[in-house]
């Protein structure tokens, strides 16, 4: 008999989990934008939202352990750990998805009788421990992070389940990151002449874990509804066994949350399928009021222009801000990887292309490199637009500046 493997992610999501970012407080000059904000982070998702509001060149200030020595009156040292409040001038960040933490990195900037002015320092962020965020700057998109992040309505709406025999990943949707809650993993053995008797076993063993992992880390008080993909029948005897389960262990929660799960058909178990089940058409009726279908049905939209009116779709950044000079563009695409640039000029770049496009009336989506619809919009360089009108000769345009560009160049290099 095949042991059976089951792997879990080690972020849990329980039932009161699903809550804002608090705002402790918030000083920001409205004419420059220079200002801070204290914020407590009371959720995996919030970490998410800290991750791409700190940039480089950013102050931070929170708690944390540092190791100090000491010297006696006989010269002996000895050495201890102390819990003191630190201000750094951030160099480097780095976010640990597994376990929902920050790393911040950076140089002291504020005396402090333990540590050196100048001297580094790693703070690590976590969920619940208070910091306070200063910028010299705080630019429309990190303001729009704010707001988003600090909103009461953001919650994870929609969870799926994709499955094939021996392999189903339990994952929420938030409008903000695709997070893979559960991952079940079994060997199931084959069906053979005369014998299903080993298979059929490992398959209900299969079932069960899967059932338990959704009673685990699905709250249905928040989840307006279940995707369970798969393809061929595994969906359907999968439901089949679980509500059977539910009502002979008398589970209410699956049973009063029944209409709340939609079968539909996928490729496979993996992750990646999700981004096939949310395109479909039956589920994107039924999940036309939850939050984690709008970036799905955008990039769908997109492709859709793309198809039908190619000089109506562009992506890249040369023909994008080509087409907002134009005052052409209705809704942008842009992923929040861009705006985590360590070049400061980079991330400018693309600040002052969502300001265009909001100045000239435009929708500015801003999609999660962590969400499946966002690893997609990636792979078209991060940004993209739908027009308002065709602009066929734009090629012509970007070429044109890109000659002239050349020819600036070289006439420089002669001189």
């Amino acid at each position: 008999l095949r042991t059976c493997s089951i792997e879990v992610n080690t972020t849990s999501l329980e039932n009161d989990d699903l809550r804002r970012m608090k705002l402790v407080h918030k000083d920001i000059n409205g004419k420059n934008g220079l200002g801070s904000v204290t914020l407590i982070a009371e959720e995996a998702e919030d970490m998410w939202h800290v991750y791409n509001l700190i940039a480089v060149n950013d102050s931070l200030r929170s708690t944390t352990i540092r190791k100090v020595q000491t010297e006696s009156a006989t010269g002996s040292t000895a050495s201890s750990r102390i819990r003191t409040t630190l201000t750094l001038a951030v160099e480097n960040i780095e976010f640990d998805t597994a376990a929902s933490t920050l790393r911040v990195k950076g140089r002291n900037i504020q005396e402090n009788p333990h540590v050196k002015m100048g001297a580094y320092h790693t703070i690590d962020l976590d969920v619940n421990k208070k910091f306070t965020l200063t910028k010299g700057c705080w630019d429309v998109v990190a303001l729009d992070r704010l707001d988003m992040a600090c909103d009461a309505a953001r919650s994870a709406d929609v969870a799926a389940v994709t499955m094939h025999e021996g392999l189903a990943h339990i994952c929420l949707l938030t409008p903000s990151m695709t997070i893979v809650r559960m991952r079940v993993e079994m060997n199931i053995p084959r069906k053979r002449k005369g014998s299903c008797s080993q298979h059929d076993k490992m398959l209900l063993k299969f079932y069960d874990s899967v059932m338990q992992g959704i009673l685990r880390h699905i709250s249905f008080d928040v989840v307006k509804c279940v995707l369970v993909a798969s393809p061929g029948f595994v969906k359907d005897q999968f439901c089949e066994y679980m509500f059977a389960q539910a009502v002979r262990t008398d589970v209410k929660v699956l049973l009063e949350n029944k209409p709340k799960f939609l079968l539909v058909h996928s490729s496979s178990g993996h992750k990646h399928a999700l981004k096939e089940v949310l395109s479909a058409p039956s589920v994107l009726a039924r999940l036309s009021d939850t939050k984690a279908i709008a970036e799905v049905k955008a990039l769908d939209a997109f492709y859709g222009m793309l198809q039908n009116e190619p000089d109506r779709a562009f992506y890249g950044i040369g023909h994008v801000e080509a087409a907002t000079s134009h005052n052409a563009i209705e809704i942008l695409l842009v992923s929040d990887k861009l705006f985590r640039s360590n070049d400061l000029a980079t991330r400018q770049r693309y600040i002052a292309l969502v300001e265009s496009v909001k100045e000239s009336a435009g929708e500015v989506r801003v999609f999660s490199s962590h969400h499946v619809s966002g690893e997609q919009l990636d792979q078209l360089s991060g940004v993209a637009a739908l027009l308002r009108f065709p602009l066929p000769d734009i090629n012509d345009v970007i070429n044109s500046d890109d000659s002239d560009d050349e020819e600036k160049t070289e006439e420089k290099e002669g001189k």
